[in-house]
C-alpha cells in the first residue's frame, strides 16, 4: 500500500477536496480495471473522456479521483484531486508509485522516424554481450534481462513503462534501452522518467494523421531533448537537417554522428554487400552483419552511445561485429533456387526508399527486383501515393497489396497507393488485395538470382482486418512459398 500524498509528489495540482494522507492500492486510468481503494486518473483521450466514468469507478470502489475538471457532485469518502494535465500527472504518479525506478538504472531513449527498433535492440544485444543485465522497451518486445514480454505499443503507457522499469530494478538490470515515439512524447508517457541519454535517428514523413503537420511532428520530437537533464547525453544524426534542431535547447551534453559531415562519430562505408558492411568509424574499421547505408547510421549511433556509456572503444568494435540483425529489419533468406527474399518493416516513404536504394546499390542489375508493399488503414493517408511512386520507380515490378487495413476498405487504400505511380512506371505495377496471394505471386514471378522485397509489416505476426487480428507472418509465408516453386 502507498500513501496518496507521496504519489502526488511533483504533480501540478489546482485543487484538492478530501484527505491526501490515505493509503491507496494502485493507480488506474482504465475504468474497467478499477478495484477497491484504487486511484482513478481521468484522461481526456482522442476517442473517450475518462471524466465520463467517474461515478462508475466510485461505485466500483475507487477512493481517489484525479481529474482536470472536478465533478459537481462529490462524496465525502472520496478524495478529489484537480490537476493541470491528467496525462502528465499519471506519468509522474506512476514513477512515484514505483519509487522512481528510472533513477536506479541507466535509461537511454531512442527517437526518430526510422531506426528506433534496430538501435534500441542492438544496444540491448551489445550490452548483454558485454556482461551487463539489460532491459529493452521496444515495438517488437519488452525484455527484462532475459525474460521476454509482449509489446503492444512503441512507447507503452506510463504505468506499463514504470511497472517494467521496476521489474528491471528488482532483477538488478544495469541499462535499459527504450524506443520513444512521438505519440508517447505528446501524450506525456515519458514525463517523470530520468534519462541517461537520448538518441535522434532521423525525421521523415510519418504519423501526420496524428500530428497534422510535419512541423508539429518535429516539434514534439524535440520536447524529448528539451527535457533531458544536464547529466545526460544527446546524440543526434548530423546528416539529418533536424539533428541540430533537436539540440537547440537541450541541457544535455551534445554529440553528433554522420556519414557525410564532420562529427564526433564519423563513419565511412568501405564495403556494402548482402553479407554485411565494412565501416570505418573515426580511425577504426569494423565488419558488421548489417546491410545498407541506413544501417551504417544505426551502427554509428550504437557506437557513439556505447562509448558515451563508457564501454572501451575496442570492446565496442568487437561487440558490434557480433551483432545479429533485428527481426523484420532487412531480414532475408536465400532459397534453394537462389532467390533472395527480404522482409522489412519499411512503412514510411523514407524507409521504403532507403531499403530499395540499398538493394539497388548492392545488386548486379542482371536480376529482377520485385517489391510487395501496402499501407496501413486508419493512418496517415498522404504517404500512400508517395510510397506507390517510390515502389514503382525503384523496382522492376511492384505489387500493391494490403498491410493492416484495420477498419478501412483495403481496395480503396490500394487505389490511394496507385495514384502516386508515374505514367512511365504504371506498366511495372500489379495490385492484389490479398497479401498472401501477393507474396505468392511475387514468388511465382521470381527466377534464379531475383530479389523479392516484402515491405511494411516486418516483425509483425498478425494482420488486422475490420478490427480482427489473424495470424500472419511475412517471413514465414515467403519462406513457405519459395519452397513450392523449383525454378
Amino acid at each position: 500500500m502507498k500513501v496518496l500524498k507521496d504519489i502526488l509528489y511533483k504533480v501540478a495540482i489546482n485543487a484538492v477536496v478530501g484527505d491526501t494522507n490515505i493509503a491507496i492500492q494502485k493507480i488506474e486510468f482504465d475504468s474497467r480495471k478499477i478495484e477497491f481503494n484504487d486511484v482513478f486518473v481521468a484522461i481526456k483521450g482522442t476517442v473517450v473522456d475518462g471524466h465520463q466514468y467517474i461515478a462508475e469507478v466510485i461505485n466500483k470502489g475507487a477512493k481517489v479521483i484525479v481529474c482536470e475538471q472536478l465533478p459537481e457532485e462529490k462524496l465525502e469518502e472520496v478524495t478529489y484531486v484537480e490537476v493541470l494535465d491528467a496525462q502528465q500527472a499519471l506519468a509522474i504518479m506512476a514513477s512515484n508509485y514505483y519509487d522512481a525506478p528510472s533513477k536506479s538504472l541507466k535509461l537511454v531513449g531512442v527517437t526518430g522516424t526510422n531506426g528506433k527498433t534496430t538501435i534500441a535492440t542492438l544496444l540491448y544485444q551489445l550490452f548483454q554481450k558485454a556482461g551487463y543485465k539489460v532491459g529493452l522497451l521496444s515495438t517488437v518486445k519488452i525484455m527484462v534481462d532475459t525474460t521476454t514480454y509482449k509489446a503492444t505499443h512503441t512507447t507503452p503507457d506510463s504505468l506499463t513503462i514504470n511497472y517494467y522499469l521496476n521489474q528491471m530494478v528488482e532483477e538488478g538490470v544495469d541499462y535499459c534501452f527504450m524506443e520513444v515515439s512521438s505519440h508517447g512524447i505528446h501524450q506525456k508517457r515519458t514525463e517523470g522518467l530520468h534519462f541517461e541519454g537520448g538518441i535522434f535517428t532521423n525525421l521523415s514523413h510519418d504519423h501526420l494523421d496524428y500530428h497534422n503537420t510535419f512541423k508539429e511532428y518535429r516539434d514534439v520530437k524535440k520536447i524529448f531533448f528539451d527535457q533531458l537533464p544536464k547529466t545526460a547525453f544527446a546524440l543526434v544524426n548530423k546528416d539529418d537537417k533536424n539533428g541540430s534542431f533537436m539540440l537547440q535547447n537541450t541541457k544535455a551534453k551534445k554529440y553528433e554522428y554522420g556519414l557525410k559531415s564532420y562529427a564526433d562519430y564519423r563513419g565511412q562505408i568501405l564495403e556494402n554487400s548482402l553479407e554485411g558492411l565494412l565501416l570505418r568509424m573515426n580511425d577504426n574499421e569494423v565488419w558488421v552483419k548489417l546491410i545498407g547505408s541506413f544501417n551504417a547510421y544505426n551502427v554509428l549511433a550504437i557506437y557513439g552511445a556505447a562509448t558515451l556509456l563508457e564501454i572501451e572503444t575496442m570492446e565496442v568494435l568487437r561487440l558490434l561485429s557480433e551483432l545479429e540483425s533485428v527481426s523484420g529489419r532487412f531480414q532475408y533468406l536465400i532459397s534453394d533456387q537462389k532467390i533472395t527474399a527480404i522482409v522489412d518493416y519499411a512503412h514510411t516513404p523514407d524507409a521504403l526508399k532507403n531499403v530499395l536504394e540499398t538493394i539497388n546499390d548492392i545488386r548486379t542489375k542482371n536480376e529482377t527486383l520485385i517489391t510487395v508493399v501496402g499501407c496501413g488503414g486508419d493512418r496517415d493517408t498522404t504517404k500512400r501515393p508517395v510510397m506507390g511512386n517510390i515502389a514503382a520507380k525503384l523496382s522492376d515490378k511492384a505489387i500493391f497489396t494490403s498491410d493492416n487495413p484495420r477498419t478501412e476498405d483495403p481496395e480503396l487504400i490500394i487505389k490511394n497507393i496507385e495514384e502516386g505511380v508515374a505514367g512511365e512506371d504504371y506498366k511495372k505495377t500489379l495490385s492484389i488485395t490479398d497479401r498472401k496471394q501477393a507474396i505468392r505471386t511475387a514468388c511465382q514471378l521470381a527466377n534464379t538470382n531475383d530479389i523479392i522485397l516484402i515491405a511494411g509489416k516486418g516483425h509483425e505476426t498478425y494482420q488486422e482486418v475490420n478490427g480482427i487480428r489473424a495470424d500472419f507472418n511475412d517471413f514465414e509465408i515467403v519462406k513457405e512459398e519459395l519452397t513450392k516453386y523449383n525454378k
